[in-house]
């Protein structure tokens, strides 16, 4: 197994154990695939979600820009609530996960075909 298999298959247990989600693998190796080389940085590959500018970072440049939404409050609530669903108390939020989970809140996966 390649180091980006080692990781998508630790995305997808994130996804189970921590949000009782069941992975779509193919989104989910996508979504990874497009995180690009931060997966493979300790700081990047996970979410500050108590820094606001890491998740107006979010809001601007992934789901405005990749996913291609239209700014507004819904975007601020999908975030807020993603980071709930995570556990705000939990210091790994990893990237990908919390994209997966956004792309898919937002019915989002086209923008991967």
């Amino acid at each position: 197994m390649s180091k980006r298999d080692d990781l998508i298959a630790k995305y997808a247990a994130d996804l189970q154990d921590k949000l009782g989600l069941t992975p779509d693998m193919e989104l989910l190796t996508k979504v990874v695939i497009g995180c690009g080389p931060s997966i493979y940085n300790d700081d990047a590959e996970t979410v500050a979600s108590s820094d606001k500018t890491e998740l107006e970072r979010i809001k601007q440049n992934y789901l405005i820009k990749k996913l291609g939404l239209a700014d507004g409050p819904a975007l601020d609530e999908a975030i807020a609530d993603t980071v709930q669903k995570y556990g705000s108390a939990n210091r790994n939020k990893y990237r990908p996960v919390f994209y997966y989970v956004l792309c898919k809140h937002f019915g989002k996966e086209s923008v991967y075909a």
